[in-house]
């Protein structure tokens, strides 16, 4: 079997990660968090969103981070705009990429942003036109598109039909993504199928939650279908505030992991991304959310305490 022979990933942890945080996360430490990731060879990164800090309090500092990062050649930072408010409030900030996210279901689309997903295009093609017009990539994000949490399983043919609208208003790429990390293996195959009938396979990533531990075995389905570009998030930070028991998404840790062991190229240094997470996660209280991160944690100390004095 043919896999990719290389792996691009977008760490969304600053961003999707840490945004439902009920405790404010300093700019400060989001800034450093960046600083590592970049560190440790992220070449993406979504640094934040600039929406209202009605709606997520903890994206308030959105143009302090941007303004504080200290940029590195050869790293694209993105951001997310659900809006034309939200994309002119960017524009000061210089983001490489905007994210902007339309929904499979209706339900969800609907507790989620307030309207339709006939509406939610709508409201999308001005902030794609517009960013575009500045130079600024656009990336879509396709949420449930396996399952939601109000409508149960989601048909491939609904993700064909937002794709296809997203296509249509000019979104250059398309993440689909497990929301809620219900997929399994061959439905998100499916979900990826019909993304691909409207994007080209170097114009779509996965986006895969790990509720039912299944966020690796769905890269993995991916990676055989060739499809190369990943969203993660260190130390497997994140959820999602309209889908309850959803936990976070898939650990950067846990795919760099993964991938090593493949022998497909990524550019991450693993030690160094382990220690981006325990920074964090050490800020917020409790341990990395990552599998490989806990093992190689573990197997410091024990050889740090095996070490004579």
């Amino acid at each position: 079997m043919a896999y990719p022979s290389r792996v691009k990933l977008v760490d969304v942890g600053p961003r999707d990660g840490l945004q439902n945080e009920k405790e404010p996360v300093p700019a400060a430490v989001k800034i450093a968090l960046v600083h590592r990731l970049q560190d440790a060879g992220l070449k993406e990164i979504e640094v934040t969103s600039f929406v209202s800090p009605k709606w997520v309090p903890q994206m308030a500092d959105n143009a302090e981070v941007m303004a504080g990062i200290q940029r590195k050649p050869g790293v694209r930072y993105s951001v997310l705009t659900p809006n034309l408010k939200g994309l002119e409030a960017s524009l000061a900030s210089k983001p490489d990429e905007i994210v902007v996210f339309g929904a499979a279901s209706e339900a969800f689309s609907q507790r989620n942003i307030n309207c339709s997903i006939a509406e939610s295009i709508e409201r999308f093609a001005p902030v794609v036109e517009a960013a575009r017009k500045h130079g600024i990539y656009v990336r879509g994000a396709l949420s449930t598109a396996v399952g939601c949490p109000y409508e149960g399983e989601i048909a491939p043919s609904r993700v064909e039909m937002v794709a296809k609208l997203m296509k249509q208003i000019g979104v250059q790429h398309l993440g689909v993504a497990d929301t809620i990390g219900v997929g399994t293996p061959r439905k998100v195959q499916a979900a990826m199928e019909a993304a691909l009938k409207h994007y080209a396979l170097d114009d779509i990533s996965g986006h895969f939650h790990d509720t039912y531990g299944q966020a690796l075995p769905n890269t993995l389905a991916c990676l055989e279908m060739g499809i190369w570009q990943y969203d993660a998030s260190v130390a497997g930070l994140g959820g999602c505030p309209y889908a309850k028991g959803a936990t976070g998404n898939v650990a950067t840790e846990d795919v760099v992991y993964m991938l090593n062991g493949m022998g497909i190229a990524t550019g991450i240094d693993l030690d160094k991304l382990i220690d981006a997470g325990k920074y964090i996660s050490d800020f917020l209280g409790r341990k990395p959310n990552s599998r490989a991160a806990t093992a190689i944690l573990n197997k410091r100390n024990n050889e740090a305490c095996a070490v004579p004095s």
